[in-house]
């Protein structure tokens, strides 16, 4: 049996590490500063709402004509002194775009763009000297620099997690700026590489704000379940800056009746129990208890739940109990007004309609989704596969790209870690195998467990053997990870849906298996024969008669088909059908049910 509670002190170690390393005196930085928990439970000034921006396809807001760094790019967001001054940008009369946003769908002239955009935003603050303050982004794509008041304060790599800087010396009480360079190119170095089946929003497409802390100030915390006994609640704390006298942290649950002050060690770091009798959380019951940590004055206040996940042969067990995960795929798409979702609307919407279908699970694809879906899915009752952008034929014998996954992978499981919704962190999509890709992936899977050994491991597979009994799964990477995922077009790529109702699955490998990805792509409200692609009816046939074969599967513990709804992708070009989007949707761009979407619910409803 593999057990694995809510239960991660190596993670703690890993950043508590980091954070030690900070100094008293705050000083420019080209780094990341160590991810706060919780940004958005912390006091905040929003910079969300309405930036200035400038296109810069040649970079010359940031190199010179010599294709040299220059010291007074548009991060200086500069002023003419005198009328004979030359001066080729003015964010001040520049055009206005939304962030949080993509700028692909808000202006038509950059619906294919890829490369530099400049944005601005002008502010007044009000600055105390008793407190820190961090610049805090819940996504930009793909590359980001960031300047406040004409200063470099740092830069991110990764274009769906988040990230801060410490801008407390850069800040000033009074007229402020943050200006930022966003760059989406792909290139063959990134993750993910340049070529997906999804388009490539660029822009500042989560929220933005300056969060406030105390000078000394408790920078990550985890709670969970004790890994042997579910009437004990237990975690750790880590405060960064210097200790204040009592060097406490407190921590309520005040409907468990939990109040308890936890000392801190000489590095600021603690570790607890504490006994409690917590209602477990699950898709039927998806109960949150308001936990309050307080620290040197400033309260924190989250939503956290308390559950097990483990495997169990070929059983996935959620508090005990065997669980059949009737899940769907879904990417970050906004659901009505296609686009980057981003927003807690957004991620009602989407998530309510995965209830609608019957859904105890959802497979976030391909990429760590915003912070409002997992909180969403906590307070939904829904389970949750997160995932890391390593899709199809990133440089897996590349020791730099290597760097970017493991970056990308712990900026989701930190983010995340006290989402009780999340039940596995997943590593790869579609991946061909090779020993580099094994190399890769395995040590992957490895760094997750240090940073977090609470939840299940996966991957979404399409590497297999044909048999004269059907389909061997035989990738070797299904070794080194907790629960298999295997994506499957029968009816679609291969074969034809009439044959796929018979055909046999095998596993090497006493795991349980989740078909990660089955479906085919329909043109809403297009109708005709089952046998003409395309149609309605078409895909209402892949899905009777695949349904038909993943219950043949013995170790199907669940499974996530392709895709809740349609989404962009300029892969999919063909002119009055797919129109750039992937057709793969139960539901259209416009929000219409297909008739597979019946299919799906109805096969869930036996389940």
């Amino acid at each position: 049996m593999k057990c694995v509670i809510v239960g991660c002190l190596a993670f703690f170690c890993l950043i508590a590490n980091a954070i030690s390393a900070e100094t008293a005196e705050i000083t420019q930085s080209d780094s990341v500063t160590p991810l706060l928990q919780n940004a958005s439970g912390r006091n905040a000034t929003s910079l969300n709402g309405q930036w200035t921006y400038i296109i810069d396809p040649y970079e010359n807001g940031y190199y010179n004509h010599r294709y040299e760094p220059h010291a007074n790019g548009y991060f200086k967001n500069a002023k003419m002194s005198s009328p004979s001054e030359l001066l080729e940008y003015n964010f001040e009369t520049a055009d206005k775009i939304s962030v949080p946003g993509d700028w692909n769908t808000q202006k038509d002239h950059l619906y294919l763009y890829e490369g530099t955009v400049w944005y601005n935003k002008d502010f007044t603050f009000s600055k105390r000297s008793d407190q820190r303050y961090f610049l805090y982004f819940g996504a930009v794509n793909y590359k980001a620099i960031v300047y406040v008041n004409g200063e470099k304060v740092g830069e991110h790599e990764g274009g769906f997690t988040s990230f801060n800087f410490d801008v407390t010396a850069f800040l000033k009480s009074g007229d402020n700026f943050v200006t930022v360079k966003v760059d989406n190119r792909r290139e063959r170095d990134q993750v993910p590489t340049v070529n997906t089946d999804w388009w490539n929003y660029g822009g500042i497409t989560r929220s933005v704000s300056i969060v406030s802390v105390p000078q000394a100030y408790l920078a990550d915390y985890q709670i969970q379940l004790s890994p042997n006994n579910n009437q004990t609640i237990e975690g750790k704390v880590v405060v960064a800056g210097a200790l204040t006298q009592s060097s406490e942290v407190t921590v309520t649950i005040a409907e468990l009746g939990v109040k308890e002050t936890i000392k801190l060690n000489n590095q600021g770091n603690a570790t607890f129990a504490i006994n409690a009798r917590p209602r477990l959380w699950s898709p039927e019951s998806p109960v949150l208890y308001d936990v309050e940590f307080s620290y040197n004055g400033e309260i924190i206040r989250d939503r956290i739940g308390f559950r097990s996940i483990k495997t169990n042969g070929e059983n996935i067990e959620l508090n005990g109990k065997s669980i059949f995960l009737k899940g769907i795929s879904i990417h970050e798409e906004s659901p009505l007004t296609s686009g980057r979702a981003w927003s807690e609307e957004d991620a009602r919407t989407l998530l309510q309609w995965a209830k609608e279908l019957g859904c105890n699970f959802v497979r976030l694809a391909h990429y760590p989704h915003n912070e409002h879906m997992l909180r969403m899915a906590d307070e939904m009752g829904l389970l949750v596969w997160s995932e890391i952008p390593v899709y199809w034929t990133v440089l897996f014998n590349n020791n730099a790209v290597y760097k970017k996954a493991e970056q990308q992978l712990a900026e989701m499981i930190h983010r995340d870690i006290n989402r009780a919704s999340i039940v596995m962190w997943s590593m790869a999509n579609e991946t061909p195998s090779s020993d580099a890709r094994l190399t890769f992936i395995t040590n992957l899977i490895n760094h997750a467990r240090e940073l977090d050994n609470t939840r299940l491991i996966t991957a979404a597979m399409d590497t297999h053997s044909t048999t004269k009994n059907g389909i061997l799964i035989d990738d070797p990477l299904a070794n080194a990870v907790d629960v298999i995922g295997i994506n499957s077009y029968c009816g679609w790529y291969v074969s034809e849906a009439s044959k796929c109702s018979d055909l046999r699955w095998e596993s090497k490998y006493q795991k349980p298996i989740i078909m990660s990805e089955l479906g085919a792509g329909a043109l809403q409200g297009l109708h005709g024969d089952s046998n003409e692609r395309w149609t309605e009816e078409f895909q209402e046939s892949v899905y009777i008669h695949n349904l038909a074969m993943v219950d043949n599967i013995s170790a199907l513990r669940g499974l996530s088909p392709w895709i809740l709804k349609d989404f962009r992708s300029p892969r999919r070009p063909l002119n009055n059908i797919q129109d750039f989007w992937n057709r793969k949707g139960l539901v259209s761009e416009k929000g219409i049910k297909k008739k597979a979407w019946y299919v799906l619910r109805d096969y869930y409803k036996t389940k």
